[in-house]
């Protein structure tokens, strides 16, 4: 376990369960680095919106959350 600081992280995912998959993968890989996931963007060091371009849907959903 690293010694740094804890930082905010904050995944919204959108789309298929590989992305899902990718959204956990994400969380696991910034572990080390001293993130921990947070249930609101704000305040969060890092936000990640992770889609799936393949299904417009979900690419809708994620224009309109940035719009917000």
């Amino acid at each position: 376990m690293s010694n740094q600081a804890e930082k905010k992280l904050f995944i919204k995912t959108w789309g298929c369960q590989m992305n899902v998959y990718d959204s956990k993968r994400m969380e696991d890989i910034l572990a080390p680095f001293g993130y921990k996931t947070t249930d609101a963007p704000e305040g969060a060091d890092m936000v990640i919106l992770n889609t799936c371009h393949i299904r417009e849907k979900a690419t809708d959903k994620v224009f309109s959350e940035l719009g917000r």
